[in-house]
């Protein structure tokens, strides 16, 4: 399968942060949509976009939270949004149409990890609900307010989505389950929608991304024992970094996904898998330290992946 994942030498890197990518770039009048980003790297990823001059809205599932934490930050608004349940996209989507405003920005940036077998809407697998589902109900809602001719979607992924492909025969798990293959299989799906958004949207001048952030100690670990975080090696028995060099700071891993937001080095381009702020190479064979799997941006999984998507959802901005 040829593929456009290859680097393009963009001249950071790792250690690059969210500042460093948004130098010398104006984000005045433009408006962002970062989902989760109260918290986390999403915390991160607001006050880059705010310093650069766009406005932000933050649609958040605890809103009094996201509401203290984003306090003292100008240019931000903080609306109300659980992404497990499909009313509740529908409830802010229609109350942003509503503004007659236009978005230039999409980081699907809100997510779960690991979690115990949980249960949402009629019956769905939480991970694949929460993490895929729920923002692509929310895209296709606000696609008549996505701008044309240049807005971008992006949607943060991470390199477990080595740990699992799509399990067509059993997307939401009734068959057994493993937390950490099913967290899997939902940043696979994260992938192969920005692939099918891509197609569907270039020729309106919208294009989307996805990325992997890097790994970082963030609340997304909150499903996680202490115990199980201490015998994969991440801290130690008093929670502190065993290998702080192993992991990102929050600045640094909010720079992938600004930078696929905003950056000029882009022009042109989309569908394509990020990490490290450069465009990823494929994965290689038995390789988990980096790279894109072939099945995350296979194009037929992309395209089954969407029609699955929009059966679910009862939606789709794309229909016929």
């Amino acid at each position: 399968m040829s593929t456009a994942q290859h680097k393009i030498g963009s001249g950071f890197g790792a250690t690059s942060t969210a500042d460093d990518v948004l130098h010398g770039i104006d984000l005045t009048g433009k408006l962002a949509l970062v989902t989760g980003g109260y918290s986390g790297l999403g915390l991160e990823t607001t006050q880059a976009l705010t310093a650069a001059g766009a406005r932000v809205v933050v649609p958040a599932r605890r809103r009094a939270a996201a509401e203290e934490a984003l306090a003292g930050l100008t240019g931000v608004e903080v609306d109300e949004l659980d992404l497990g349940d499909l009313r509740s996209v529908r409830g802010f989507a229609e109350r942003f149409l509503d503004s007659a405003r236009t978005i230039d920005i999409v980081i699907d940036n809100a997510g779960i990890m690991a979690c115990p077998q949980t249960r949402v809407g009629p019956g769905w697998e939480a991970q694949f609900a929460t993490n895929h589902l729920g923002h692509f109900a929310l895209v296709n809602r606000l696609w008549p307010a996505i701008e044309p001719g240049g807005a971008r979607v992006v949607s943060v992924s991470s390199r477990a989505h080595h740990f699992s492909g799509m399990r067509w025969d059993d997307v939401h798990w009734r068959n057994g389950y493993d937390k950490w293959e099913a967290y899997g299989q939902a940043k696979t799906a994260n992938v192969l929608f920005a692939v099918h958004l891509d197609k569907l949207g270039a020729d309106r001048g919208v294009r989307a991304f996805s990325l992997h952030p890097g790994g970082i100690l963030t609340p997304l670990q909150r499903h996680l024992p202490k115990q199980e975080m201490v015998e994969r090696g991440w801290i130690d028995e008093q929670g502190n970094p065993l290998n702080p060099e192993g992991f990102k700071s929050p600045a640094q891993g909010a720079a992938t996904q600004v930078w696929a937001a905003t950056s000029p080095q882009l022009d042109g381009m989309g569908g394509v898998y990020l990490e490290d702020c450069d465009i990823a190479g494929p994965a290689a064979d038995g390789d988990e330290r980096g790279g894109v799997k072939d099945w995350a941006v296979d194009p037929e999984q992309a395209a089954r992946l969407w029609t699955l998507s929009a059966e679910l959802t009862g939606v789709n901005a794309f229909a016929v």
